[in-house]
């Protein structure tokens, strides 16, 4: 079953983020992932949104998701991430 990725985020290092961006796209494609949407600023139609950098990607299962995540390619750059966008990363399945 397929699972979708959400990330959100509050840049705070625009430059540090963009080396993240070029680096970690090659390991999401080499891992099977997709990026399905991007947005900096979403329509935000219901609630709040506290980190409005939106990104949303897909794996062909959860274990594919976590040998991406957990790969020493991916975990090399994931400090990147955390450092200049701090926010919230999920995971939901999708539907059979």
């Amino acid at each position: 079953m397929s699972v979708y990725v959400i990330a959100q985020g509050r840049i705070e290092d625009r430059a540090m983020l963009d080396e993240y961006v070029g680096k970690a796209l090659p390991t999401i494609q080499a891992g099977g992932g997709k990026v399905l949407g991007f947005d900096e600023a979403p329509d935000v139609i219901e609630g709040a949104v506290d980190h409005p950098r939106t990104v949303i990607l897909e794996f062909e299962s959860r274990d594919a998701f976590r040998a991406w995540y957990d790969s020493p390619e991916y975990q090399a750059i994931l400090p990147l991430r955390l450092d200049s966008t701090p926010g919230s990363l999920i995971v939901v399945n999708g539907l059979p």
